[in-house]
């Protein structure tokens, strides 16, 4: 009776964990995707993934993990702003967010939890891109989709949604090096170290800086895509190295503006992010010296990975890696009203539309969501 029993409860499990094995494989497919205009693949040799198609609504959760900064805070009320619109609200039971800090394995473990709790996908900005091989395995068995954007996860396991983030980093460089054709010294503010995002973008910026064949001397300093930190970072390196040709930063610009001003430093080329802010002062102080390209990608990429999600679970055809547009746009053509706003706040990230997914948000339903966890 005992090995009866033992017998038909390993036979049970092992039939439960083939069959939710099943089900978490995609069927690899041709392309193009259901919605082949948003729905971008990353490369040519990009897959097609086919999941079998799951009845609604669904229960998907955000896992974020930095949340103190702007970008993060903006994205998180973008997430619950598209969670939150009918035609998207209508095919949710339940939509939940966790932020979880600079912690690995805090998000590694809220993501489990997730799988756990029976959510249907999962969509996730992730504190670091190799770490989380373990917990995919068990998503991928549990039958839940795993969607990465911003700071992706490096593994064909999971969906990826993001900007060429390096190519953002040779876009940077590139202005500086049109504006600065001998080299020279150049500031380099970074972000969050260990994501996928700072490292990409880092690199980016020096190889394309190498190939020039110009001398240049780059001063890195940590600002966490943070105005409050990247000012801080940029005054102290200023106090130290008095004077620089040239300014990158991936996030905190406005702070990075506010510190050279504050030191009386010159206004230099600058190669940055797409803060309100940031876009207010390239504008003003352009004759002035402040010559800028403000490029990256609105926080409202996280409302295509959810849509990405959704798509997945409806039996959609999706890329396993999909690429997104870059908002971009470079002196002397910042025009008020369009690419930035005089009335909304500094922090604010201007280009929060993806026309292509049907995606654009207005200031007030951002801002009119809270960041805390629900």
């Amino acid at each position: 009776m005992y090995k009866t029993l033992v017998g038909g409860i390993m036979a049970a499990a092992a039939f439960t964990l083939s069959h939710s094995t099943t089900l978490a494989e995609p069927e690899i497919v041709s392309g193009p995707a259901a919605e082949a205009d948003c729905f971008v693949p990353w490369a040519a040799e990009t897959k097609f993934f086919k999941f079998p198609k799951k009845d609604g609504p669904y229960r998907i959760a955000l896992a974020n993990g930095y949340i103190a900064n702007t970008w993060r805070i903006q994205m998180i009320q973008t997430a619950k702003a598209y969670a939150a619109q009918p035609d998207v609200a209508s095919k949710l039971k339940e939509f939940k967010v966790v932020s979880t800090g600079e912690d690995v394995p805090a998000q590694i473990s809220a993501i489990n939890n997730f799988i756990d709790s029976g959510y249907d996908a999962i969509v996730v900005n992730a504190q670091n891109p190799t770490a989380f091989g373990p917990v995919i395995k068990r998503a991928k068995q549990a039958g839940v989709i795993l969607v990465a954007f911003d700071n992706i996860l490096d593994t064909e396991d999971a969906i990826n949604v993001n900007v060429d983030q390096k190519g953002l980093g040779v876009l940077w460089a590139n202005w500086l090096a049109k504006h600065l054709p001998d080299g020279g010294k150049v500031l380099e503010v970074r972000g969050v170290a260990g994501t996928s995002v700072d490292t990409d973008r880092h690199n980016g910026i020096h190889e394309t800086f190498a190939a020039t064949g110009k001398k240049w001397d780059v001063v890195e300093v940590l600002g966490k895509w943070d105005d409050p930190t990247a000012q801080k970072a940029t005054a102290d390196a200023i106090a130290v190295h008095k004077k620089f040709d040239g300014i990158t930063a991936q996030g905190g610009d406005t702070g990075v503006v506010q510190a050279m001003i504050d030191a009386g430093h010159p206004f230099v080329p600058f190669g940055g992010e797409t803060e309100n802010g940031f876009r207010k002062f390239c504008a003003k102080h352009a004759a002035e010296g402040l010559k800028c390209s403000s490029a990256g990608t609105g926080p409202a990429q996280v409302a295509v990975a959810i849509k990405t999600a959704i798509a997945a679970l409806e039996g959609q055809v999706v890329p396993q890696s999909i690429k997104l547009p870059l908002a971009i746009v470079e002196d002397p053509n910042f025009k008020e009203g369009q690419d930035f706003y005089p009335d909304q706040s500094d922090n604010f990230f201007v280009g929060n539309a993806f026309p292509t997914c049907g995606i654009n948000f207005t200031a007030q339903e951002i801002m009119g969501q809270s960041k805390e966890n629900q």
